[in-house]
């Protein structure tokens, strides 16, 4: 299947990353189940919906960054655009949404946390991760982090935070800590849609290949060390780069993967539009619709 039985279960789905993940989870319900009746029990539990969201972007972000996706982004580009993308504009909402409010105030209950605030501003929050991920596919930034493993996972770590920075000023669970109006929020995530669509645009109109992970046997045997054992050059005795695995030319991949990256994106961002559209509607209409507390009087 697209190349992955040349591989082993520890390549495929990192055993490591797999056990935190479910570590993760175990945390996640101990804290809504006996922490929170032993601690907090006036607090409300999470939801069935919010302990749902939570496994599922959990799964999501595993299979994309430790699992077979993880694996297959080194292969193929499309695969790794469907990766981060779903990494940073899909797993973050549902992680923050899946959170009950009362685990929020929990974890940011320290004063020392206020010295920070300054960095949840809402126009610094939307740059940070735009110019963050817009920079990432910049082919030479691109191929240096993905052959640089402990580069790798600190800039990689860095842009789910600060995804998660940017998805709070839309998706802030805690009433009190909302610094946005819903149509505030509508604009908020339009301009998200522009600050990315440069970099789409790279990628899709590019007429040569821009990443040599993708293209160069030697650079695409450097990042395939981030994902199998021992020496990663004894691939280049098995196959001859990574067009052994593509089911396309090197620029068709990378114009697709362009493409996925923009879909989901848009796809992304027009659930959550319309999503504020519905509850900015609904409070006007409810508002509109409250009986008149004057009628009938002098």
């Amino acid at each position: 299947m697209l190349g992955l039985e040349y591989f082993s279960f520890e390549e495929l789905w990192t055993p490591w990353y797999m056990f935190g993940t479910i570590a993760v989870l175990i945390l996640y319900f101990y804290l809504n189940g006996p922490w929170r009746e032993k601690h907090s029990p006036q607090e409300v539990s999470a939801t069935g919906k919010q302990r749902f969201m939570f496994v599922v972007s959990a799964i999501l972000y595993y299979l994309c960054n430790g699992g077979p996706l993880n694996f297959l982004g080194h292969l193929m580009f499309t695969f790794h655009m469907f990766n981060m993308s779903i990494s940073y504009l899909i797993v973050p909402p549902m992680l923050i949404l899946s959170i009950p409010a009362f685990m929020w105030r929990k974890l940011f209950a320290s004063k020392k946390w206020r010295s920070l605030n300054f960095l949840m501003n809402p126009i610094l929050s939307l740059l940070l991760f735009n110019l963050l991920f817009s920079f990432y596919h910049v082919p030479v930034i691109h191929d240096f982090v993905m052959t640089h493993y402990t580069i790798h996972r600190i800039y990689y770590f860095v842009m789910l935070i600060a995804a998660i920075m940017m998805w709070w000023q839309i998706a802030c669970p805690v009433p009190e800590w909302n610094r946005l109006t819903d149509l505030k929020k509508m604009a908020y995530v339009f301009a998200n849609g522009i600050l990315l669509t440069p970099a789409c645009a790279l990628i899709i109109f590019a007429s040569s290949p821009l990443y040599a992970v993708y293209n160069d046997p030697n650079v695409w045997v450097q990042a395939m060390g981030y994902c199998v054992s021992g020496d990663p050059t004894r691939l280049l005795t098995m196959f001859d780069g990574p067009q052994f695995f593509n089911l396309m030319e090197v620029v068709e991949d990378q114009q697709l993967g362009g493409i996925v990256m923009k879909l989901l994106q848009e796809l992304m961002y027009g659930i959550i539009l319309a999503y504020i559209f519905s509850q900015w509607y609904k409070r006007e209409h409810k508002e509109d619709d409250l009986p008149n507390s004057n009628t009938g009087t002098a």
